[in-house]
């Protein structure tokens, strides 16, 4: 709330000295569109796949273990339909434990894979708003901005910039 307000306080003190432009990025499609972003996602793309693959053996498992004590539940004893639930109960968390674990992993790669992009696209934005002479540029899916008469889409030429720049 504090930064929004700031950015209020700041945006009124330049719209007092003249026309003020709002300039907005959309990062995530930057990424998803510049040559190492696109790199980037198929890299996590992949990983994530190969997690999933795992995750999908384990829940084999589980269904395999379900329809043995289905098949055997009218001949198992109270003691071994208890083990066999507690079996598939436990083989049920460390699927939930694996997910989490793996969701966690893949977060901590984007944010790895993301990062050098990331620094590399701040110089770009700021050139490309110098050049379009925005007062501010905002990223538009997490702005506070709702609303600018006079307000510039830089994304499509900060993605032709960054190319440029960062040919691969």
């Amino acid at each position: 709330m504090k930064k929004f307000l700031c950015i209020l306080v700041a945006v009124m003190s330049i719209n007092a000295m003249g026309a003020v432009k709002i300039g907005i990025v959309n990062i995530g499609k930057i990424i998803d569109t510049v040559n190492e972003g696109k790199s980037v996602n198929d890299t996590l793309k992949k990983s994530f796949d190969s997690k999933q693959a795992q995750l999908k053996k384990e829940e084999e498992k589980i269904k395999k273990l379900q329809e043995d004590y289905k098949k055997q539940s009218m001949v198992l004893t109270d003691a071994a339909k208890a083990k066999k639930e507690n079996e598939m109960r436990a083989t049920v968390q460390k699927i939930q434990q694996m997910q989490a674990k793996f969701q966690k992993e893949i977060q901590k790669q984007e944010a790895e894979l993301k990062k050098p992009l990331l620094e590399k696209l701040k110089p770009i934005i700021d050139a490309v708003s110098k050049e379009e002479k925005v007062t501010m540029t905002f990223e538009i899916t997490s702005s506070p901005v709702v609303y600018a008469e006079t307000k510039v889409d830089l994304t499509e030429k900060v993605i032709k910039a960054y190319d440029k720049k960062h040919k691969k």
